[in-house]
């Protein structure tokens, strides 16, 4: 079932993201292709070794500037569907904290919006990291 674009997926959430709903919500039978980004929690970050992540954002403004960076995605690249789900909380090791999936006719475009998609995330959307290490912890500044 794909939705519409004021219906695509587009949230924060506590809960584990589920990536196979985006990417049913984003295929048609038109598509050659569906990029997948899936944003995991690594064990290691600036040679220090992490326990966990921990994200919080400020939701109806995160979910805000992600819809607006959906938009920009289907006004450069008209034939793609993209949807994305960021996780908040406590995230273990291997867990994933975002989820972006963008459906297309062609796999150059896929790719290409789906990198435009996380490059803006980071830049423009209030969610904010703190790495916990076995050593300390720290907030992470957006790239």
């Amino acid at each position: 079932m794909t939705l519409a674009p004021e219906q695509a997926i587009c949230r924060i959430t506590h809960e584990p993201i589920d990536a196979q709903e985006l990417i049913a919500a984003v295929q048609t039978p038109a598509d050659g292709a569906v990029c997948v980004f899936y944003g995991v929690v690594r064990e290691d970050s600036r040679d220090r070794k992490v326990r966990y992540l921990e994200y919080d954002a400020f939701p109806e403004m995160a979910e805000k500037k992600m819809r607006e960076i959906l938009d920009e995605v289907r006004t450069t690249w008209p034939d793609q569907r993209p949807a994305i789900v960021h996780r908040i909380g406590r995230l273990e090791i291997g867990e994933a904290s975002v989820v972006i999936a963008v459906a297309s006719p062609h796999r150059a475009e896929s790719f290409e919006a789906g990198r435009y998609i996380i490059d803006r995330v980071k830049q423009e959307v209030p969610i904010w990291k703190k790495e916990v290490f076995t050593d300390g912890e720290a907030w992470v500044e957006g790239s």
